[in-house]
């Protein structure tokens, strides 16, 4: 290679570690084998439990009340003295904050750092839902927040999070809170690329925590909206009307390509573009999506990368499964690769929300683990409950393909390449 070859080859962000909690899951391997098993973690509650949890009766006798969710297990445990904080101020610190530090601490291990002894700049990206458990479980106990007065604050309200964890586990990067709604996992990935190309750190964390329920629960059905009236997700169906929101969280450790290979780090994956941008007031409604959008996001990160969309062979979509939102992704999909090829059928999509609903601010980050996942196997996990395709995508006349089933992910001799999509 000539000296140019060989610096496009070490351009790029290297994944080297990866921690996650999903539902159903407590680890990223455990993860990985539901996805390859095809397992759907949504929990069905009979009335007998959400009873016993507090639900009113009289919200499960509602013909729309789904007796539905996707949860994380033992969000109430915590190692307070591990990371020095007395019982108390673990008390009335979100679960949310407590998870995230113990999954910054354990990410820095998964990729062979000794947390706390930082001898560079480690960047936090990370963000959090609105804190529940301060809506619901201290508003109730006012006493309790009388007591402890504005660290009930700092310890549950979104713009801590970072700069919580850069402090506990010493960290002299960058400490910046993303707040972007359902893409602010992986908005926070793209800006901790965007840091490590800057030089403002040499490593650093990125990813997000959502946790709505501290109890078991349903939610309500309206038609018309993001949710399913039955509980599953099946994205890019003729049946798809909604998708089940639910809890997670993920961290990966990003380091510059170039530096990742000298210093001999395990190198799951490489980012080799990323992008972001707003609809501006190009669609109908405010939370509604543009397929414009959409497709200049992905055109830029396509164009970041270098790629030919042609040696892109998978696709993890957003792919929430509401009957506007699976057209216009695909619309802005097919958008981006027609402009450079005309071959149909050789990219496959999924969905990861098929299996553990949609973990909101942990979405993206979710995504991209299940992607790198995929590369490092070179398996593509099934999207779940496709049967017939949406009326309103003609997937026969695209480069796309739903993949149903657990495959060998064959490239004939390209390298694996893949995209992650979240809005």
């Amino acid at each position: 290679m000539d000296n140019q070859q060989i610096h496009d080859s070490v351009k790029g962000i290297a994944v080297i570690g990866m921690v996650g909690r999903f539902p159903g899951a407590k680890s990223v391997d455990e993860f990985w084998q539901n996805l390859c098993n095809g397992k759907e973690s949504i929990s069905f509650w009979s009335d007998e439990e959400l009873e016993l949890a507090g639900i009113n009766p009289a919200l499960l006798r509602d013909p729309h009340y789904v007796k539905a969710d996707a949860r994380l297990s033992d969000i109430e445990m915590f190692d307070a003295a591990f990371f020095d904080f007395s019982p108390r101020e673990a008390e009335i610190m979100d679960p949310q904050h407590r998870i995230l530090l113990e999954c910054a601490w354990e990410a820095l291990e998964n990729a062979g750092y000794d947390p706390g002894a930082d001898p560079g700049l480690t960047g936090v990206y990370v963000g959090t839902n609105l804190s529940i458990y301060m809506l619901n479980k201290l508003s109730a106990n006012p006493e309790l927040s009388k007591s402890i007065g504005s660290s009930i604050f700092f310890s549950n309200v979104q713009d801590f999070a970072a700069t919580r964890i850069s402090y506990k586990l010493n960290l002299r990067g960058p400490s910046i809170n993303i707040s972007t709604a359902c893409s602010t996992s992986l908005v926070a990935v793209h800006s901790a690329c965007q840091g490590l190309m800057n030089y403002e750190c040499d490593m650093a964390l990125a990813g997000g925590v959502s946790i709505q329920s501290l109890q078991k629960e349903g939610y309500f059905y309206q038609e018309g909206g993001m949710t399913s009236p039955d509980g599953h997700c099946r994205a890019f169906d003729a049946k798809a009307q909604g998708t089940v929101f639910g809890d997670g969280v993920g961290i990966v450790v990003l380091k510059r390509l170039e530096d990742a290979l000298a210093d001999g780090d395990r190198i799951h994956a490489v980012i080799k573009g990323s992008a972001i941008n707003n609809d501006g007031a190009a669609k109908v409604g405010y939370t509604a999506p543009s397929v414009g959008g959409q497709a200049l996001a992905i055109a830029d990160a396509v164009a970041i990368a270098g790629f030919n969309p042609e040696t892109i062979t998978y696709i993890e979509t957003h792919g929430t499964g509401t009957p506007l939102g699976d057209p216009i992704e695909i619309s802005a999909l097919k958008k981006v690769f027609a402009a450079r090829t005309s071959k149909k059928g050789f990219c496959a999509i999924g969905s990861v929300k098929t299996n553990v609903g949609h973990l909101n601010i942990a979405a993206g980050v979710t995504s991209l683990i299940k992607t790198v996942m995929a590369l490092k196997h070179k398996m593509i996990p099934p999207s779940l409950h496709f049967e017939q395709p949406n009326p309103e995508i003609d997937f026969a006349n695209s480069p796309f393909y739903v993949n149903t089933k657990l495959t060998e992910w064959k490239t004939n001799g390209i390298p694996r390449r893949a995209g992650v999509s979240s809005f």
